[in-house]
């Protein structure tokens, strides 16, 4: 059974701890730059995986890793006009240490040339790495993930679009490019009786692009080959050069159902590189949009959830319910899923007076309904049947691939940004956190619902105390060109991050969504092994993870 529990005390990491702990493992003195919560560290490819290590031994958690490309001004002519080129290439690792700082380990690289003959010896060492596709040596670093698995798709996706190819990667299979000259070899278990069973890419439901790949005896699951990316619309790349407004479109469209998240981290982010405040009606109207944008997905999850063993009472109820909410947030803000509302400065206009004034009285009269709903499916035995024991994610295990959101706390682990890194209005609220430790679909669901009777109380506090005032501010100053910052929100699904470089006048030089169901795609593949093929959709509905902001 899920609980609340209150915000732990955990042993407080400073910077100066972090920057004599590596120099000490180095062998020499590291120089650190940032501010005290963020410390950006440069090291060589050689030094990447002992840092690491040293920084995992103080319980630092994968946050991201990057690749970029780094650029310079050539100046030729007369008139010594700047021409921007590419100088090299870098690659990023993030850490965020429990009650300490962020921490950036960065990696320089050459640009590396992509030749044949590069591709054929990389082909030849790193089997999976296709001939004429990875870079020349120079272009290499030590991967991370045997040390870190949360970090093989970032690993992945850096080596498919910058070409930086990191050396002893397990499996580097395309993830972002889909090359369709190029076979794509799924990994599938072999064996007397064991088929393949192919679901995908297109599906019989109005839902997003994915292929899942079954190897399976009867109907027990033995392996699952999930391949996504589908919908990979280079959104990162297309930003690039824009101002932080039009960038702003872009990212907070990049998923349908997430676009406060979104929205929020990549403004905290433009403002914490401007040094910009926001005003406290600003602060305290984004925690009420975050907290609406969770309570609808919570709900409409709890229905999928039913969808997921054809419990159709549950699914239209929910469903109604989720409605319900869509029309609210219609009449606060002018659209249903909330887009165009938060930016930096704080928003974008001002919540409607008329939505605001029966906010409070329609949140808690769909928390009665909702709860009433939630009574009833706990006491189907043929219902909850279906959820104890299906799709099973201990806490070890959770751990290692890095799962966030509902799917982490199900499991017993107990990070939520609202509490760990509180930002905006957060910082003035106690945010009680639900955990459970079976970590099946029936945790996943009690975690859900108690979570958005949470969201419901914050909604109601956030009413009482939303102070007068003006909701948009102007950015402080003009972010200075080639500095940098990551930027977390926490989502329906978990911690979403934002890393973003400023450009000259006011632009985004390089700008990375890391969405937390990006990061929960592989913890969903590794929990379906040991289950049955028809409870697949279960347990797929009960991480209810998105396509979109996973593909970018």
């Amino acid at each position: 059974m899920a609980k609340t529990t209150p915000a732990a005390t955990p042993v407080v990491v400073t910077a100066r701890t972090v920057r004599e702990l590596l120099g000490r493992r180095l062998g020499h003195s590291i120089a650190v730059s940032g501010p005290a919560d963020e410390l950006l560290v440069t090291l060589t490819a050689a030094e990447l995986v002992p840092a690491v290590e040293e920084l995992r031994a103080l319980g630092a958690r994968h946050i991201m890793l990057l690749g970029r490309e780094r650029h310079g001004i050539e100046r030729h002519g007369l008139l010594r006009r700047g021409v921007r080129r590419t100088t090299g290439l870098a690659v990023e690792e993030v850490l965020a240490i429990p009650a300490g700082p962020i921490v950036r380990v960065g990696v320089e690289l050459p640009a590396g040339a992509i030749g044949d003959a590069a591709g054929t010896d990389a082909a030849a060492t790193y089997p999976g790495t296709a001939a004429g596709t990875a870079p020349a040596p120079a272009a290499t670093y030590p991967s991370l993930t045997p040390l870190i698995p949360a970090a093989q798709w970032d690993e992945r996706e850096a080596h498919d679009l910058y070409g930086i190819l990191p050396a002893g990667h397990p499996d580097l299979r395309p993830l972002a490019v889909h090359d369709p000259t190029v076979p794509y070899r799924h990994f599938v278990a072999h064996g007397d009786g064991v088929y393949q069973l192919p679901v995908g890419p297109i599906h019989a439901g109005v839902i997003e692009p994915g292929h899942f790949r079954f190897s399976a005896v009867g109907e027990s699951i033995l392996h699952l080959d999930a391949r996504l990316f589908y919908t990979h619309r280079g959104l990162e790349r297309l930003v690039e050069g824009r101002s932080f407004d039009a960038a702003l479109a872009v990212v907070e469209r990049s998923c349908g159902v997430c676009t406060v998240t979104h929205a929020t981290a990549f403004s905290r982010a433009v403002e914490r590189l401007t040094e910009t405040d926001i005003q406290p009606r600003a602060r305290m109207a984004r925690v009420l949009l975050a907290e609406l944008e969770r309570l609808y997905n919570h709900v409409g999850d709890l229905g999928n959830i039913c969808a997921g063993v054809g419990f159709h009472f549950g699914t239209s109820r929910l469903g109604w319910h989720k409605e319900e909410l869509l029309r609210l947030n219609e009449g606060l803000t002018g659209h249903r899923f909330l887009t165009g509302m938060v930016t930096p400065g704080g928003l974008r206009r001002d919540l409607d007076e008329r939505g605001l004034a029966g906010l409070d009285a329609s949140v808690a009269e769909l928390d009665h309904q909702v709860r009433s709903v939630v009574r009833q499916l706990v006491r189907s035995g043929s219902f909850m049947a279906r959820l104890h024991g299906t799709g099973v994610l201990g806490a070890a295990e959770a751990r290692r691939l890095g799962a966030l959101g509902v799917a982490a706390r199900a499991s017993g682990l107990s990070g939520d940004l609202r509490r760990d890194r509180p930002a905006d209005g957060y910082g003035e609220l106690d945010v009680p956190l639900t955990i459970a430790s079976a970590g099946d679909v029936a945790a996943r669901f009690h975690v859900r619902a108690q979570e958005a009777a949470v969201s419901v109380a914050l909604i109601r506090e956030v009413l009482r105390r939303l102070p007068d005032g003006p909701v948009g501010v102007p950015l402080r100053r003009e972010a200075e060109p080639g500095t940098s910052t990551v930027v977390g929100a926490e989502g329906p699904r978990g911690a979403s991050w934002i890393w973003l470089m400023a450009g000259p006048g006011g632009t985004v030089e390089r700008v990375h969504l890391r969405s937390a169901s990006f990061a929960n795609w592989p913890v969903l593949a590794g929990v379906v092994p040991g289950n049955l093929v028809p409870d697949f959709p279960l347990i797929n509905k009960s991480f209810e993870l998105c396509y979109a902001c996973t593909d970018r």
